[in-house]
């Protein structure tokens, strides 16, 4: 496993999004995927996950309907906070809120663009409300 929440500071806590095909870093804090579908040629032992939330994830027809494409990327955002108030989910980004809380939480996806994912989305929900809770935030990391 990676190095968990103890590895962040309490002061720079922040979420981040990486891709899971990316080498693990002990800067990653909490690891979690948060695709639907389990990423090709990406073994459970490899991937040093803490956990997979699917449930956070979009539902297979948005995501079908949305394939990536980075023209529809706002009005798939805009769906997908709307899929996120559905019970399952709400619990499921609660999870999330409070793992965001307890140190560096990295979202992880197979998308070939990280940048127009729904970890993305996923990433700006959670700092949002870190930003109106008060806390510090650096958005997503570059490494």
């Amino acid at each position: 496993m990676s190095e968990k929440k103890s590895s962040a500071k309490s002061s720079a806590h922040e979420v981040r999004v990486r891709r899971i095909y990316d080498d693990v870093q002990k800067s990653d804090g909490t690891r979690i995927l948060v695709d639907r579908v389990w990423p090709r040629g990406v073994s459970k032992d490899k991937a040093h996950l803490d956990e997979w939330v699917k449930d956070v994830a979009p539902s297979t027809e948005l995501r079908k309907w949305y394939s990536h494409d980075p023209e529809k990327f706002d009005e798939f955002a805009r769906r997908f906070r709307e899929e996120l108030k559905n019970d399952d989910a709400a619990h499921a980004l609660d999870e999330l809120r409070d793992l965001a809380r307890t140190g560096t939480l990295t979202l992880l996806t197979a998308a070939k663009r990280d940048d127009i994912s729904q970890a993305t989305v996923l990433a700006e929900i959670l700092n949002e409300s870190r930003k109106s809770s008060g806390a510090k935030t650096n958005g997503k990391d570059s490494d």
